[in-house]
């Protein structure tokens, strides 16, 4: 990307929504090393705006940890001050320090597991949504996400979802879907049809199995609600939920148990995979 020619400015995005302290921190290092390497050049925080297409006050805020720098500022800042990376290398620091607390501590356990498993009775899984669908279920809560938080939250799921498209790539995923959550219209009739596309196209990948536990089973071990299963390269596993207010850890040996066998029953109740991608094309025929 090009620097912005003089007299071009860029706006920014609305501010972060809930910074927590480990995010301010980041902000703050940044901050200061803008700042370094600013002054080092010999530019004021005028000049240096002027040259990369911000104001000063920008450029303020983002050395003073108050704002997020953004790739295409740090990018352009690196160019100008000579700064050989450093400074746009700082974008994906940045990036992540955006997402909530719970968000990062959720994608680092994601990263470091050897099969994720996850069952869902609402909507579609969280690592399968596809953004316009992934929006409308954040769009639906009530009350409403202010908009910087909802950005923050798109965000933040798009980002999670970089183990599934390839980029980080987690061995095995195992996802049961109770029919209901393919025959909700969330987003309307259309934006379903592109979700259902989209099951079709993951649950054919190698590493991924997707079953569907279909509304006609008299029995359902899943009634208790959604929860995800992460098994570690240590050798541990975790289990995971989300309900209302309450996002929730479980490292208890017990309760893991106790979901692990769930989990079993369930995929046992479902749809063998080949069988489940057959019925979710016939539910896109229906659509």
């Amino acid at each position: 990307m090009d620097v912005p020619g003089q007299g071009q400015r860029i706006v920014d995005g609305p501010e972060p929504y809930g910074w927590d302290g480990d995010s301010a921190a980041v902000l703050r290092t940044v901050g200061k090393v803008v700042k370094m390497w600013r002054e080092r050049a010999g530019m004021t925080q005028a000049e240096l705006g002027a040259a990369i297409g911000y104001s000063e006050d920008q450029v303020s805020s983002v050395e003073r940890g108050r704002r997020a720098p953004k790739a295409p500022l740090l990018d352009a800042a690196d160019r100008v001050l000579g700064a050989g990376g450093m400074l746009a290398g700082l974008s994906k620091d940045v990036a992540e320090a955006r997402y909530p607390k719970k968000v990062r501590d959720l994608a680092k356990l994601e990263a470091e597991a050897v099969e994720i498993c996850a069952y869902d009775n609402s909507v579609v899984n969280g690592l399968l949504q596809t953004e316009e669908y992934l929006r409308a279920v954040f769009g639906s809560r009530r009350p409403a996400f202010p908009e910087e938080e909802l950005e923050q939250r798109v965000a933040a799921r798009l980002a999670r979802q970089e183990i599934i498209d390839g980029t980080r790539t987690v061995p095995a995923f195992s996802f049961v879907h109770d029919e209901a959550v393919l025959r909700r219209r969330v987003g309307g009739k259309m934006m379903l049809r592109r979700q259902l596309e989209r099951l079709l196209e993951i649950g054919h990948m190698r590493n991924v199995e997707i079953q569907v536990l279909p509304l006609d089973r008299e029995d359902n071990a899943g009634l208790g609600g959604p929860f995800h299963l992460l098994r570690l390269k240590e050798g541990d596993t975790l289990g995971y939920n989300e309900v209302q207010f309450t996002s929730r850890l479980i490292s208890s040996p017990k309760e893991v148990q106790i979901l692990e066998l769930r989990y079993g029953i369930i995929r046992a109740q479902a749809l063998p995979p080949r069988e489940s991608l057959a019925f979710i094309e016939k539910l896109l025929g229906e659509t």
